[in-house]
C-alpha cells in the first residue's frame, strides 16, 4: 500500500515505532501511541500522549498536543506538550508553546510565545471537565 522506504516499523531501542519518510505528503488528524518520527509534509492536527519527533526534512503545519516533542525540522502551529519541548539547532518553530519544560538550542528559530506554568494547565483541565 505504501512504498517500503516511506513507512517503516522498527523495534530497535530508542527508535521510532513508526517513520513517515521523506517524499510523503499527507493531511488530516494524526493520533497515535508510542513514538512517531515524521520526515514528511503534514497539514492538520496531531494528538498523542507520547513522543513526536519532527525530522530534519519535515514541514508540519499543525496544532500539536503531545507528551513530548523533539523538533529538528519545521513546525508552524501551536504546541501543547505535557512533558516537554526540545527545539534542536537547525529547527524552525513558529507558534505558541505551552509546556513545563523547554529547551531551545543555539541556532534554532523560535517565533511565538511560551508558557511554562502548571496553573494554566490546571485551569484548562477544570474548564474541560
Amino acid at each position: 500500500m505504501y512504498p517500503e522506504d516511506n513507512v517503516q516499523k522498527t523495534t530497535a531501542p530508542n527508535a521510532s515505532d513508526l517513520l513517515l519518510g521523506r517524499g510523503v505528503r499527507f493531511e488530516g488528524k494524526l493520533t497515535f501511541a508510542g513514538t512517531v518520527r515524521i520526515d514528511a509534509s503534514f497539514v492538520g492536527t496531531i494528538v498523542t500522549d507520547d513522543v513526536l519527533v519532527v525530522g530534519e526534512a519535515a514541514r508540519i503545519d499543525a496544532n500539536i498536543t503531545c507528551g513530548t516533542i523533539v523538533v529538528h525540522g519545521e513546525v508552524n502551529g501551536n504546541i501543547q506538550a505535557k512533558g516537554g519541548v526540545e527545539i534542536r539547532a537547525a529547527a524552525k518553530v513558529r507558534g505558541d508553546l505551552e509546556t513545563p519544560s523547554l529547551v531551545v538550542e543555539k541556532g534554532a528559530l523560535f517565533q511565538g510565545a511560551s508558557r511554562m506554568d502548571s496553573a494554566a494547565k490546571a485551569a484548562r483541565a477544570k474548564t474541560a471537565a
